[in-house]
């Protein structure tokens, strides 16, 4: 039986070691998940604010060749963090590195602590979701210049819900969108309202959303009735994959 959705693990890197997070993600993937994430962020965003903690991209390339099925990601890169052409080039590098598995998240970003320690700056919300666009096509432009190139077109995700911009340039670029559970039924249907405004086939957007507790498994056929089809568990050290396998269970379960 076809699953109603496909099914996320969501690797919190703090709080925790490397050992156990390479271990957490060689599980996931053998439990038949269809996608892995990291976070991109320097600091923990929760619990103790200096735990430990590893940076994204470094982690998500050992992901990318110690897993052999799931998607692998970010959920998601924040834009100021890296030049758009390096970011490309990396997400190139990590694509082939995974056999062609990467799904390129990128947001406009949010965390001020991140901004603040490590030296970037931080401009207004809006100021932010309005440069989104010029760093997705600055992006894209590189992946088409890159030799070799992606072993495939890379999947872009976008991650946010912001009505006047955000899901805006989610409708002009985006394979795929993301947001938190509880607002994916309003972000959902502003996002087919760009996508009527801009000619854009709706479904040619997957769109996704991600839990971060237990008690939002109880939201699941909710979500699917409302147009979700990959829903991502976020989980954190010690990494426990119970709460990803009741989803998998969940995927194959009665249509809502």
């Amino acid at each position: 039986m076809a699953a109603r959705f496909k099914v996320g693990a969501w690797l919190m890197p703090q709080h925790t070691s490397v050992e156990r997070l390479r271990a957490a993600w060689r599980e996931a993937d053998r439990r038949g998940v269809d996608s892995i994430w990291l976070w991109d962020h320097f600091y923990p965003l929760t619990g103790e604010p200096d735990g430990t903690h590893f940076e994204g991209w470094t982690l998500l390339a050992a992901m990318a060749v110690e897993t052999s099925r799931a998607d692998v990601g970010v959920l998601v890169t924040d834009q100021d963090y890296r030049n758009p052409d390096l970011l490309a080039d990396m997400a190139r590098t990590v694509d082939h590195l995974s056999g062609g598995r990467l799904v390129l998240g990128l947001g406009a970003g949010w965390f001020e602590r991140d901004y603040a320690e490590y030296g970037y700056e931080f401009r207004p919300g809006p100021e932010r979701a309005e440069a989104l666009e010029g760093y997705v096509e600055r992006v894209k432009a590189r992946l088409a210049k890159l030799n070799p190139p992606p072993l495939g077109e890379i999947p872009l995700m976008i991650g946010g819900d912001g009505k006047r911009v955000v899901l805006r340039t989610v409708a002009r670029h985006a394979d795929a969108w993301n947001t938190m559970a509880w607002r994916f039924e309003e972000g959902n249907g502003t996002l087919d309202e760009w996508c009527a405004r801009l000619d854009r086939d709706p479904a040619e957007i997957e769109r996704s959303c991600f839990l971060t507790a237990p008690e939002h498994l109880d939201q699941v056929d909710r979500l699917v009735a409302a147009g979700a089809r990959h829903i991502i568990m976020q989980v954190g050290d010690p990494f426990d994959l119970g709460l990803v396998d009741r989803l998998l269970s969940l995927a194959q379960g009665p249509a809502a």
